[in-house]
């Protein structure tokens, strides 16, 4: 079986993307993963414990904020380096969908909402690497309040209809059940896809670096996404 992670970005005017996806473990490898996630946590906070305080989160530790604030930025930087070796090393398939929203909503007369889209579409490419791997999976998100009931919703939705409704929609059977959510604090996983969405949606929209943190953490997601599995698919 493989279990799914996902998070997504939010839309605002200073971010006209949305991006929506994550990544995918086997479930005999979870124990080595977790193993190694526990060392790079025990590493930066000197604790294993989950909570709050411990959680990593993409946005925060790049821009020293929250439980990151009084922490160098050499260290912060590791650490974005420490997740990109763990995912290269573990060879951890990532899947993503980016929506430019601006062009979405100019393209259509009734543009069907971004996240309903993004969710449809990360789904069906979830599902080809479960076809792949000739497998099912379990799909877990981050808890986000304001979406968790219309997500199940629509994937129930999808699920009953027997595929996604888009023109060439696929079949979702491989992924079983309904969506978890928890909170990412509660997640090593989902941690490690909200940190995937943060430099996915810093470096793939064609902002270019030049402090050298930034530099750095760029330098960190090419390799992810030379070394792994690694597909993002843009709309429209």
């Amino acid at each position: 079986m493989q279990l799914i992670y996902f998070d997504e970005t939010k839309f605002a005017k200073d971010n006209p993307f949305f991006l929506i996806g994550g990544i995918i473990v086997s479930d005999n490898q979870v124990s080595g993963l977790e193993n190694s996630l526990i060392d790079i946590q025990y590493n930066f906070f000197g604790t294993s414990i989950l909570s709050h305080e411990t959680e990593f989160h993409g946005q925060h530790i790049f821009n020293g904020i929250g439980h990151f604030r009084k922490r160098k930025l050499i260290d912060r930087v590791a650490l974005f380096e420490d997740i990109g070796r763990f995912i290269c090393n573990y060879q951890i398939p990532i899947r993503i969908v980016c929506i430019d929203v601006y062009k979405h909503r100019q393209k259509y007369t009734f543009p069907q909402p971004e996240y309903n889209l993004g969710l449809m579409l990360v789904l069906e490419r979830f599902c080809d690497v479960l076809e792949q791997k000739n497998d099912i999976g379990l799909i877990f998100g981050d808890y986000e309040k304001d979406e968790i009931t219309k997500s199940i919703l629509d994937f129930s939705q999808f699920k009953h209809t027997g595929k996604t409704p888009m023109y060439h929609g696929r079949p979702l059977g491989r992924l079983k059940d309904t969506i978890y959510f928890t909170h990412s604090h509660h997640s090593r996983f989902l941690q490690v896809a909200d940190m995937v969405l943060y430099m996915a949606n810093r470096y793939e929209n064609g902002f270019v670096p030049e402090k050298w943190h930034d530099v750095q953490v760029q330098a960190v997601w090419e390799k992810i996404k030379t070394k792994v599995d690694c597909q993002i698919q843009s709309w429209p």
